[in-house]
């Protein structure tokens, strides 16, 4: 659009260089031969100048699509690393309570023993065999009897013993486990920590070449004159104003669609009514910034990083919240939604589906973004940093597929 506007302006521009007729008869009969060719020189120069400005313009929107995929990439990356750290710190909490019971088992069969021991001190049935036989009490018959019944006790303290042995066993057995979930826990922190840094680098290249493309733009607009500056810059403005309009009109429609969709009851679920509720819910907040690690449960939410300022969504934060409203809980991470249900044919999509889109859309490992499917080809999603929540279309080339959570 912005090259339509470009083009319009330079055929005002180069009709400006074409000398007109003489009126008087008295006058030259018309441009000589070198005015001709200077005339057509300048016209052939702004020409080349048009098509030059035009290819570093698809250039430059080219290296920001990129760049807003590489940093959409490396936040889901973040993302995803937080899911795994919540996990790692939960089965080391888990572990922690398991040796603590193990612990206390073994505390509880040394403790056995050693009533035992004075058990048996008590009963008399631990003195030396020849005194007891000699001098103590009851005589030989009675001797007899004690020893009997201290190789009854006897075998019942190899029992005890061997438990206290097993309890330490498995005390050790918890503590290693423990050990290593502490170990996974402080990896998985080094990895998120690694991958917000490395998404604060992506989203700090992709502002960063956002302004200087820009900037670019603009001094490559100066150069084309005023006024076909001015009248791409009307043109655009237009064009956005209509895009506007369309969106807004498309979203009332949609809306509209799903007015009488309710939340579907308890034990009468319907996959259908489902996803009706969660696109009813992302289309509710249309026109919200996207906000890097932005989104939870309830609505938009300050994010991380460069999203710490802003109160918005990011894609998966979107989807999140979506679905929590039709009684799903997502991750708050593209990796476990991608598996969080059925993976769906594109020609059989329904309203509230989730679509996915990967840098290699063979390989759902580079699963970078998502957004909640409306119908007509068209999505709800949040896009990158510096844009709002929006209806889009889906049919892009880096579509990988489509997901209809089931919880």
């Amino acid at each position: 659009m912005r090259l339509v506007a470009l083009t319009s302006g330079l055929v005002i521009g180069m009709s400006l260089l074409v000398p007109t007729a003489y009126a008087s008869p008295s006058a030259d009969p018309g441009p000589s031969a070198r005015d001709v060719e200077r005339s057509e020189r300048q016209v052939r120069e702004r020409a080349a100048e048009v098509g030059r400005t035009k290819a570093r313009l698809v250039l430059a929107d080219g290296e920001l699509d990129k760049l807003a995929v590489a940093a959409e990439a490396a936040i889901e990356r973040y993302n995803g690393e937080q899911v795994k750290l919540q996990r790692s710190r939960q089965q080391y909490r888990d572990t922690q309570a398991r040796l603590g019971e193990a612990y206390r088992r073994l505390e509880e069969t040394r403790a056995e023993l050693a009533t035992f021991a004075a058990q048996v001190y008590r009963d008399n049935t631990g003195y030396d065999q020849i005194s007891s036989a000699l001098v103590g009490d009851g005589g030989p018959q009675a001797f007899m009897d004690r020893a009997g019944m201290v190789e009854m006790l006897a075998k019942r303290r190899t029992a005890m013993v061997g438990r206290v042995e097993a309890s330490k066993t498995v005390a050790n057995v918890f503590r290693r486990q423990a050990k290593t979930a502490l170990d996974e826990q402080g990896a998985a922190t080094r990895r998120a920590d690694e991958a917000r840094r490395l998404a604060q680098e992506a989203v700090a290249r992709q502002q960063e070449s956002v302004q200087r493309i820009e900037a670019e733009k603009r001094r490559l607009e100066r150069r084309l004159g005023r006024a076909q500056a001015h009248a791409a810059r009307v043109k655009r403005a237009r064009e956005k104003a209509e895009e506007r309009a369309r969106e807004k009109a498309e979203a009332h429609k949609v809306r509209s669609a799903f007015a009488d969709t309710k939340a579907p009851a308890t034990g009468l679920t319907s996959s259908a009514a489902r996803g009706a509720v969660a696109a009813r819910a992302a289309l509710k907040w249309l026109g919200t910034p996207y906000s890097w690690g932005g989104g939870n449960v309830f609505g938009p939410s300050q994010g991380v990083a460069q999203g710490a300022g802003t109160v918005g969504f990011d894609c998966s934060g979107l989807a999140m919240y979506a679905w929590d409203k039709a009684g799903v809980r997502l991750d708050h991470w593209t990796g476990t939604q991608w598996t969080s249900g059925p993976h769906i044919p594109l020609g059989a999509l329904r309203s509230g589906d989730l679509v996915f889109f990967a840098k290699d859309p063979s390989d759902p490992g580079t699963i970078h973004h998502v957004g909640i499917y409306i119908g007509a080809g068209r999505m709800v999603e949040a896009p990158y940093t510096g844009a709002r929540v929006r209806i889009a279309s889906i049919h892009r080339s880096d579509l990988i597929g489509a997901t209809r959570p089931s919880g």
